[in-house]
């Protein structure tokens, strides 16, 4: 790349990067007839659950047939939601069981996501897949391997993959704006502190919650407010090991899916992680503070939590806080994603015995709806059967590297990774005991 490189460089390749996306977009969003049908059904109705059927009903050409929960509240605010026009059930088999139904939303607990995806798969229902999609690697390994089986689309929910400002920055490191990437840094910082999700007796659960089935795979322990979440305004569950992995796989499946793909990696070749949980006075039992290290061939990879502490500044330009970001760091210079767009910053350089200005930035604030996005494009993937944008493969390939991160932590040691064959190459006993896991009887997880 030239030592040419400011401010008007970064403008230029924007405006036309910018405009190739958008004419991506838009095609990719062509109108469809509200005739034309995607009758639906929603396996979890909870806080993510409900988000994702209101955004599939936005669109002109879904019909949202039946809702299911264990939980009758949420149930009844689903088909609220519908304005009565969906069938309620409680059990999800109801759902899969209608020929009627072309497709299902899955937003139940991670724990029953490789259960209730590989059998609306052998139910020869496409499916619209919450991430993660499972909580170790074999499982998701196996819904793979049930979607290519029974030739079925999954989409998983990783929709930062259609944000169009994400869209322009992958395309532009490609191009080689900010030169050979070596570096990538992951965030997410919150402060908790001291109280988290707080501290709760076991109890009898609700009377109108089947506790037995919403632990489904899952050991039977008793009921617990902080385990079960719906007093708080996020999903709680994901603070234990036996229904998920932390914000390591809540949150850095969104980091780690992007990286992937802006680098055209399958994955890591191995990782290291250490932390714990040495702040928050909770029931949790993940950690509230995590480095993860992974490596990539040619470059390297840190996720950083920290849930007692959110300061996350840029020094360089503004005094805005971000609770999650990607910043890339190249030779050339450095590409920032945030929630409100792309910032690139020019790598401080001399250019004719003088300094780029290094708080020359370029802030993109382009961003469109996600979320409704990610949906259409699975809309349309049902109706031409060409595969989504995040395929279950590319779903799996991301969280497996999550998962990876949690093994290294939980084993305190450095894991070895072959991401074409996606299997262990060198693992203690202890980590390889932990890419599977027992289900409780009478499930059983069968491609």
């Amino acid at each position: 790349m030239s030592e040419q490189f400011n401010r008007r460089d970064f403008m230029m390749r924007l405006g036309v990067a910018g405009a190739a996306s958008m004419m991506a977009t838009q095609a990719a969003a062509r109108p469809v007839s509200p005739s034309d049908k995607v009758v639906v059904g929603v396996i979890g109705t909870g806080l993510m659950g409900q988000g994702d059927m209101t955004t599939f009903m936005s669109h002109p050409d879904v019909e949202v047939a039946a809702v299911c929960d264990v939980f009758e509240t949420n149930l009844a605010k689903a088909v609220q939601a519908t304005q009565g026009k969906a069938k309620a059930c409680k059990d999800f088999r109801e759902i899969l069981d209608r020929q009627d139904i072309d497709a299902v939303i899955i937003a139940t607990p991670d724990h029953w996501h490789p259960l209730h995806m590989v059998l609306a798969c052998q139910a020869g229902k496409d499916v619209y897949e919450e991430k993660p999609i499972a909580t170790t690697i074999e499982e998701g390994l196996r819904m793979v391997e049930a979607a290519r089986k029974y030739n079925r689309l999954v989409q998983v929910n990783t929709w930062y993959r259609s944000l169009i400002h994400v869209q322009k920055g992958v395309q532009l490191i490609q191009d080689g704006l900010i030169g050979k990437v070596s570096s990538v840094r992951l965030w997410n910082y919150l402060n908790l502190y001291p109280v988290g999700i707080g501290r709760f007796q076991d109890s009898d659960p609700p009377a109108d919650l089947d506790w037995a089935m919403w632990l489904g795979p899952a050991p039977t322990v008793p009921f617990k407010w902080s385990r079960f979440g719906t007093k708080f305004p996020w999903s709680t569950f994901r603070y234990f090991w036996d229904y998920a992995g932390g914000w390591m796989t809540d949150w850095g499946v969104h980091l780690i899916n992007v990286v992937q793909w802006a680098m055209k990696v399958e994955g890591p070749t191995a990782v290291t992680a250490s932390g714990g949980k040495w702040c928050l006075q909770d029931d949790s039992e993940t950690p509230d503070t995590l480095q993860a290290t992974f490596e990539y061939p040619g470059f390297l990879t840190t996720y950083e939590l920290r849930l007692c502490n959110e300061n996350s500044k840029y020094p360089e330009s503004d005094n805005i806080l971000r609770d999650w970001g990607i910043e890339f760091h190249g030779t050339e210079g450095t590409l920032v994603f945030e929630q409100t767009g792309l910032r690139v910053i020019p790598e401080k350089r001399p250019v004719e015995k003088k300094q780029v200005d290094r708080t020359a930035t370029v802030q993109m604030g382009i961003v469109n709806n996600g979320l409704a996005d990610h949906i259409r494009n699975f809309l349309d993937c049902v109706k031409s059967r060409q595969h989504p944008v995040t395929d279950i493969e590319v779903g799996c390939r991301a969280t497996n590297a999550c998962h990876l991160g949690n093994i290294a932590y939980l084993c305190r040691e450095r894991v070895v990774w072959d991401a074409a064959n996606q299997q262990l190459v060198q693992a203690s006993p202890a980590a390889r005991k932990l890419l599977s896991r027992q289900y409780r009887a009478p499930w059983k997880l069968t491609v």
